[in-house]
């Protein structure tokens, strides 16, 4: 709102400075943050009186997660109204990326609440069925994938090779979508133990928002060999947003937790990352920074296939990180421990941009 503002009295004076995409990123962040730590109190307050028993806990699962009884979940709404706000305030509006990226988002996001809504309501961990959550995701993630691509190439480019890329034609809309939903779900698994998912989130976050920024440089992009999209640098402000948004988030779900995200945070950080990947053409080096998250998918799956097989299991319990639990491992330990694993992909990820 603020970008247009500014553009239309020609960026005069202390306005300039919103013309930079580099300010408005920092301006975002901060913005997303305050927010949070401002309604934080009195919205977990509200979540608490609402929902009574809070989120329903596992009983199959760890038996130290039975002390979190009561913590109350839908957390991620405090990360939405965050985000979003602080978007409206200082993204470009015109720029169909950040309506395609905010799209997903808050699609996810309404995905994700009626899920943990049907949790709460219905004391169950069950949730609403896995077929319709994809089915609903995948439209929201098409919708997207159409007005990305709409602005893009359909090509995938490959990683660590300048100028190299596989064309998939009318298939990169499918690609697309599966990148956004598979993102989603990905984080939706991570996010078991107390700051685990909302830190590699933020994390990769700022990692994209690098990526992004170069991408929409001619100039650096140029340089780097990786592929430019005009307008993608403008997803550099909504990955900063995440940031503020997460850290903001993190404050309140640091152990031991006041609050827990829930799917409706989850999916919707998860799917944000997918489309911002996408639009920015960086799909490949998403796998990459957010190895974390396709470890914990992959875990899920491997363990699933792997038991309707065979009727044992490779895994203690599944996602991974609750094997960890089961090996001995401490709570903060698997956080701590899964937390500098994405700081390492994400380093390695960054590498991609030169490395070619």
């Amino acid at each position: 709102m603020l970008y247009l503002i500014a553009e239309y009295f020609q960026f005069e004076g202390l306005a300039n400075l919103i013309r930079y995409q580099t300010f408005r990123a920092g301006a975002a962040l901060m913005t997303a943050l305050v927010i949070g730590l401002l309604i934080g109190p009195r919205f977990i307050n509200m979540l608490r009186v609402r929902q009574g028993k809070g989120q329903p806990i596992r009983e199959d699962g760890p038996q130290t997660h039975l002390a979190k009884r009561g913590t109350p979940t839908m957390g991620g709404l405090m990360i939405l109204i965050a985000l979003v706000l602080s978007m409206l305030v200082w993204m470009d509006l015109a720029n169909p990326f950040v309506w395609a990226c905010l799209a997903v988002t808050t699609g996810f996001g309404v995905i994700g609440f009626l899920d943990d809504f049907d949790k709460v309501r219905k004391r169950s961990t069950a949730g609403v069925s896995g077929r319709a959550r994809l089915i609903a995701e995948f439209l929201v993630a098409g919708i997207a994938a159409w007005i990305i691509v709409s602005q893009i190439s359909t090509n995938l480019y490959v990683p660590f090779l300048s100028g190299r890329y596989i064309p998939l034609g009318p298939f990169y809309y499918v690609f697309a979508a599966v990148v956004m939903v598979g993102a989603g779900n990905a984080v939706n698994l991570t996010d078991g133990l107390d700051g685990l998912a909302t830190m590699p989130v933020i994390i990769a976050a700022g990692t994209f928002a690098i990526i992004a920024y170069l991408a929409g440089r001619a100039d650096f992009a140029t340089y780097l060999g990786i592929p430019h999209v005009p307008g993608a640098g403008e997803l550099a402000i909504l990955c900063a947003g995440i940031m503020g948004a997460g850290l903001a988030f993190l404050w309140f779900n640091a152990p031991p937790a006041a609050v827990f995200m829930g799917d409706t945070g989850s999916l919707a950080l998860g799917g944000a990352l997918g489309a911002i990947a996408v639009a920015a053409h960086h799909e490949i080096v998403l796998a990459i920074v957010g190895g974390l998250f396709v470890m914990e998918a992959v875990s899920v799956i491997v363990q699933v296939f792997w038991y309707k097989r065979t009727g044992r299991r490779i895994f203690r319990m599944a996602p991974i990180h609750h094997h960890f639990e089961q090996l001995g491992w401490k709570e903060s330990t698997v956080v701590i421990r899964f937390w500098i694993v994405s700081i390492v992909l994400a380093l390695i990820g960054l590498s991609t941009l030169k490395i070619r």
